[in-house]
Order: C-alpha cells, then sequence, then structure tokens
C-alpha cells in the first residue's frame, strides 16, 4: 500500500502547483450544465494526476474525467477516486479553502487516503490498514520525497468537554440541520459552529478540531472519499444516512447520500 500512497502524495503535489500557478494569476470561470463552476485549474490538476495514476493497475473515477458506465465500474475491486480541485468556489473566491483530493478504494470502502491544501501547503494522508492518519506542514518549493514522511505529525480526534463542536455554516442551514442542531442541544453541551470549504470539513473531524460533521446537502462521492479514508483511520465514522451504514463508493449512482461524520457517538 505505501508505493500507492507515495504516487497519490506526488500526484497531489504537482496538482497543486498546477492549481497554484492559476491561483495567482487572472482565470476564466466556467459553467456546468449544473451550474457549479469550472476553471483551467480543475483540467489541469486532472491532466497531473490521472497521468499519474495511470501508472499504477488500477482504474481511475475523477470529477473532471468522462465517466464510464457502471456496467464497466462494478467489476473494478479496487479503484481510485479523486477530485482534481475540491471547493471550486472557494478557489474563485480567492478564499484558500480548496484541496485536492486522492483516495483508494476497495470493495466500496476507502483504504487509502490523500488531501492537499495547495494554498497553505499543508497535506494530510492516511493508509486505513495502519490506523494512524498525518499532517505535514511543506515548505512552498517542496516535492515529493522520503523525508516528507519524516516531517508529517500523527493526528487524533479529541472531544471538547463542555461543548460539541458542529462543521457547519455560520451564516445559513437548511432545515433538516437546524433539526439535527436540536438533537444536539438535548445532550446538554454548548454548541460551538466551525466552519471550512471543502473536504477540510472531515479533515477537521479526523484532527480534533470539531465533533461532528452532519451533511444534509448533496456531495459526490470525489468529495468525500479522501476524507473518508482520514477520518476512518482515527477511528471517525462517515456514515450513511439513508443505509445506517458506512459510506460506499463506486456505487451506480456517484451521487452521495446525506451522511454523518461523527466523533461523539452519544446521539448515535
Amino acid at each position: 500500500m505505501r508505493p500507492y500512497l507515495k504516487t497519490a502524495i506526488e500526484a497531489a503535489l504537482l496538482a497543486g502547483k498546477e492549481i497554484m500557478n492559476i491561483y495567482t494569476r487572472d482565470f476564466e470561470v466556467e459553467f456546468k450544465e449544473d451550474t457549479s463552476p469550472l476553471t483551467e485549474a480543475d483540467r489541469a490538476a486532472n491532466t497531473v494526476i490521472v497521468d499519474l495514476l495511470q501508472q499504477t493497475p488500477y482504474p481511475a473515477i475523477s470529477e473532471e474525467s468522462a465517466q464510464l458506465p457502471y456496467e464497466t465500474r462494478k467489476h473494478w475491486e479496487t479503484c481510485w477516486i479523486v477530485d482534481p480541485l475540491d471547493g471550486t468556489k472557494e478557489f474563485v473566491k480567492k478564499n484558500d479553502e480548496f484541496t485536492v483530493n486522492i483516495a483508494l478504494v476497495t470493495n466500496g470502502i476507502p483504504v487509502l487516503g490523500v488531501i492537499l491544501v495547495p494554498a497553505s501547503n499543508l497535506l494530510f494522508f492516511a493508509i486505513v490498514a495502519e490506523g494512524t492518519a498525518y499532517k505535514v506542514q511543506l515548505d512552498k518549493t517542496e516535492t515529493y520525497s522520503d523525508l516528507l514522511f519524516a516531517k508529517a505529525k500523527s493526528i487524533q480526534p479529541q472531544l471538547h468537554p463542555n461543548k460539541l463542536r458542529v462543521v457547519g455554516s455560520r451564516s445559513h442551514m437548511n432545515a433538516e440541520t437546524l433539526g439535527f442542531m436540536e438533537q444536539l442541544k438535548s445532550l446538554g453541551k454548548e454548541i460551538e459552529i466551525v466552519s471550512k470549504g471543502s473536504s477540510l470539513k472531515l479533515c477537521l473531524i479526523a484532527e480534533g478540531e470539531a465533533d461532528v460533521y452532519p451533511r444534509f446537502a448533496p456531495t459526490m462521492e470525489w468529495d468525500t472519499a479522501a476524507g473518508h479514508a482520514i477520518c476512518k483511520a482515527v477511528g471517525v465514522e462517515v456514515r450513511d444516512m439513508t443505509t445506517g451504514a458506512e459510506m460506499l463508493y463506486n456505487k451506480e449512482n456517484l451521487l452521495n447520500n446525506h451522511f454523518l461524520v461523527n466523533n461523539e457517538r452519544r446521539f448515535t
């Protein structure tokens, strides 16, 4: 598994450099059929990631590549799931909260995850079977080398004794999220809202900066697979609210159901 982790990290770092080269200058924004934004950074990052992952034995599902039919994908025991630029809206706003997400999935379950935050040179990664996730602050010019692992520090979830830190929007929440918040208040703890963009929401739970992330809005598999792997490596569950089981990937429909990322188990 280590060679695949190294490939994923190398791909993320190369993609991050492509993204930042575009981020620091003017760029045009297009819109897809679902009205979500698309930039040349999405495409450039996708190209370098897919090129590297093609050197492995496993096919890739990427947001910015044409999706093969499920009749083909259902035979993939193991595959990559990639979002070359998660948080394109954050990228366009230039608020720095966008990521590169790369996950390896076997039989629908994430086994490896890499998340890079290009604007802050921050890297998260995990091999689930090893039971540890890591964070490393990179130098601005850093490329992949084995020295990267020596600098990495392990991360762990941690409950706050007096409050529940909930990942959500400070400015607006839909009805389902508000109802869930009322349920949390019944636990008798103070509720604090923690807000982040892109897959950083899942990283907040894994590194102990938040406790619960309820998602009652649409997401795609490439939005969550890498963060799911990082959470799973440190014992945080990512539960499909429709099935009640762990969230699965490479499904016929790549749209996620509503889900809950949970390090506070008293209300499950």
